[in-house]
């Protein structure tokens, strides 16, 4: 079966709930060659199932089946990252199949053995070498089969597309379907298989169009919102207008009388039934509902002294020389202090689960980055067992770290089974502002200094709940340390809502902090910053993406400000090195920036899907405009004001610029991960070209034309 008849079968009509044996589990995917593999620890999953019996010693198989066709089974997700054609190019390659003949299964909680979730930047870096080893120990099997039925020693054999030939007589031939007809060979990769060389590859290292484009493009891919199965309704759910809301009292009477309406309540959970989603809202929007809201301690202007004050004492995650030491050789001292407000994660999808529970078993089609995690929060809400919960991700509709946040399943499993019928919850943009968990508002403060000749001899980092993400240091200083202060596990949250990841968390924050301040530093020693960089430099791969970039860009040597609106920035994602570099417009009587265009030199090592890179370096850039010039969240206490795009403005198709990228690679790197770092750079790289554009330093993202303005009025 395809992946797209696997969905389909799935999702044109009600599913009936069981838990496999591992022996109907096997019979349910169909003969074939079956290889087991391990990524990562499984015992990062203790108690899990195969199938729902038999203990996990695996967490990813693939079978090569009687019709040749090969299946790739795993709890990675597509979210729009592209890691069903580059995960499968992997594959195809190893196994010396056609890319067209493999299929991807992923984020099944029945089908698909455990896996983390899909995050960071993980799915090629650490998915990727254990699948091609499975690949390669399926090829292996294969041969020794094909040399049992060809009568052929195994080193007189070759594979083409699937099809095993003796090099000596090539009418002596089997596929690997007819291998696999009418058996059921179980493997396991418990040792490193003998991979390809570079040298060897056909389909790694190519361009490919998405296998998903077809449908995405015509309208045919399903996401969680496209799901429908006999005797579903769509809820309608009462929401506090405010975080830490209670609700004092509430009136169902008149909404009770809406023609078709179910009012279900399961204490804090009250919402509107409905076969149809606009009636369900208007009998919602006829409760009557008081609610005690705490008072305000906080808002977006006061975020930041009450981040700094409710701090705990630091963490020194990274230290070398002596504080004191850089001190006193510094002939120049730089302190600053750098904020960015609260992010939303504003994907295309919102939040969005189809529940249908019989009995004590359910299954859930969601919008979610874990499936498994899900799987775990159902399961705790409806006290069953997690084998008795099935989680089915269709496509995401973007997640960027928003999506590993289940709420939204976890409240349609909750109404499915009070109201005893599938429910579907689909959250409005409203509530997908109110309950996303934001990017954390943080503070960095940095004192550094520098010689007469411009060596950075100092560097004392301090940052406030962004994280460690992107802090390390990459430049040469001899004398340095990073302090990380964050609320500790089961501590208060000083936030007043959640925050969570979002895309490379804490690196956008801790990058534009270091690089604003590199600039900075730059200028104080009057050179031009590539060449500040370069100098305070000795990491070669550093090294080859900024000459990479300024070599694209042909940036011109000047010291800033120039006048001519060229910034550059670098950093550090994923075991991604990517240097980065704009030229921007501003309108110094509006504030408004423009960026004209950006360069990107990206090293992520190995590059399954050159194509695929590009498109993700492009996707991050343009997603970073936002964060950089317009994205942040007003609220007052809990009360979120952001709840639609009139007012939290994405970037636009008038804003896109000229963009280009550079892959570079140094050495025999392996493949690294390219679904985030070209996004950390966005805030410096923007923010030193508007200093070179107009001498009016920016300390606060985002950039907004009020406070490009401002700092246009109190440049020196």
């Amino acid at each position: 079966m395809s992946e797209e008849e696997h969905r389909n079968a799935d999702f044109d009509c009600a599913t009936t709930l069981v838990t496999l044996s591992r022996r109907q589990f096997l019979q349910t995917i169909g003969g074939g060659i079956i290889v087991f593999f391990t990524v990562g620890d499984v015992r990062a999953a203790p108690g899990r199932r195969a199938g729902g019996r038999e203990p996990l010693d695996f967490n990813a198989y693939l079978r090569i089946g009687e019709d040749g066709r090969v299946t790739c089974f795993t709890g990675k997700i597509e979210m729009g990252q592209g890691i069903i054609t580059s995960l499968a190019q992997m594959l195809a390659d190893e196994l010396d199949v056609s890319l067209g003949s493999v299929d991807m299964v992923m984020g099944d909680t029945d089908l698909c053995p455990w896996d983390m979730g899909t995050f960071g930047s993980r799915s090629t870096r650490f998915f990727g070498p254990p699948l091609r080893a499975a690949g390669a120990e399926a090829r292996a099997v294969l041969l020794e089969l094909a040399s049992e039925h060809l009568d052929v020693p195994r080193d007189r054999l070759q594979v083409e597309n699937g099809l095993v030939f003796d090099k000596k007589n090539a009418d002596r031939r089997v596929t690997y379907g007819q291998l696999a007809k009418g058996k059921v060979i179980e493997r396991h990769v418990e040792q490193e298989a003998v991979l390809k060389a570079e040298s060897e590859f056909k389909i790694m290292g190519e361009s490919y169009n998405r296998q998903d484009a077809a449908e995405k493009v015509t309208g045919k891919a399903v996401f969680a919102g496209d799901i429908r199965v006999p005797g579903m309704v769509y809820a309608k759910i009462l929401r506090p207008p405010a975080h830490g809301a209670r609700l004092k009292s509430v009136n169902t009477s008149v909404a009770e009388k809406v023609p078709g309406a179910q009012i279900v309540r399961d204490g804090d959970l009250i919402a509107v039934l409905h076969k149809t989603p606009d009636v369900a809202q208007k009998a919602l929007e006829e409760i009557e509902a008081e609610w005690e809201v705490p008072e305000a301690q906080v808002d977006d202007e006061t975020i930041f002294d009450h981040l700094v004050s409710s701090a705990p004492r630091g963490r020194v995650v990274e230290r070398d020389g002596n504080i004191a030491t850089g001190e006193r050789l510094a002939d120049t001292m730089v302190e600053e202090t750098y904020l960015n407000n609260y992010v939303a994660h504003a994907p295309i999808e919102t939040h969005t689960a189809l529940a249908q529970v019989q009995g004590n078993k359910a299954t859930v089609w969601a919008s979610t980055q874990t499936p498994f995690g899900l799987q775990d929060d159902i399961a705790g809400a409806l006290r069953i067992p997690p084998e008795n919960v099935r989680v089915i991700t269709p496509f995401v509709g973007g997640g960027f770290g928003g999506k590993t946040r289940n709420l939204q399943g976890v409240e349609a499993a909750r109404l499915a089974k009070l109201a005893n019928r599938p429910v579907q919850v689909a959250w409005t943009r409203a509530e997908e502002f109110f309950y996303d968990t934001f990017r954390p508002a943080a503070v960095v403060k940095i004192k550094s200094g520098i010689t007469e000749s411009g060596t950075i001899v100092l560097w004392d980092y301090a940052v406030y709940f962004a994280g460690q993400r992107g802090s390390d240091q990459f430049y040469d200083v001899p004398h340095f340390q990073t302090a990380v202060h964050e609320e500790r596990r089961g501590g208060t949250s000083p936030h007043p809502f959640a925050t969570g990841a979002w895309r490379a968390p804490g690196n956008n924050t801790n990058t534009f902090a270091r690089e604003s301040h590199i600039d900075i530093m730059a200028a104080k020693a009057d050179m031009d910053p590539v060449e500040f960089r370069l100098k305070n430099l000795k990491d070669e791969r550093m090294i080859g993406v900024l000459k990479a970039v300024a070599k694209k860009f042909r940036w011109t040597s000047s010291t800033q400000p120039s006048g001519h609106g060229c910034g550059v920035a670098c950093g550090i994602d994923s075991g991604t090195y990517v240097a980065t570099m704009a030229e921007v417009a501003v309108d110094e009587s509006t504030g408004k920036v423009q960026v004209k265009r950006v360069v990107c030199a990206q090293d992520m090592g190995l590059v399954i899907n050159p194509e695929g890179a590009k498109l993700q370096v492009e996707g991050c850039i343009t997603m970073g405009l936002g964060y950089a010039l317009t994205e942040e969240v007003h609220f007052k206490g809990g009360e979120i004001f952001d709840l639609n795009f009139n007012t939290y403005e994405l970037p636009r198709f008038s804003w896109t610029p000229q963009i280009e990228t550079v892959l570079v690679r140094t050495g025999d790197l392996s493949p690294q991960g390219g679904g985030e770092p070209a996004i950390i750079v966005m805030g410096g790289v923007i923010g030193n070209a508007v200093f070179d554009a107009t001498g009016a330093r920016l300390f606060q993202l985002p950039m907004t034309p009020h406070r490009v303005k401002a700092a246009i009025a109190q440049r020196a």
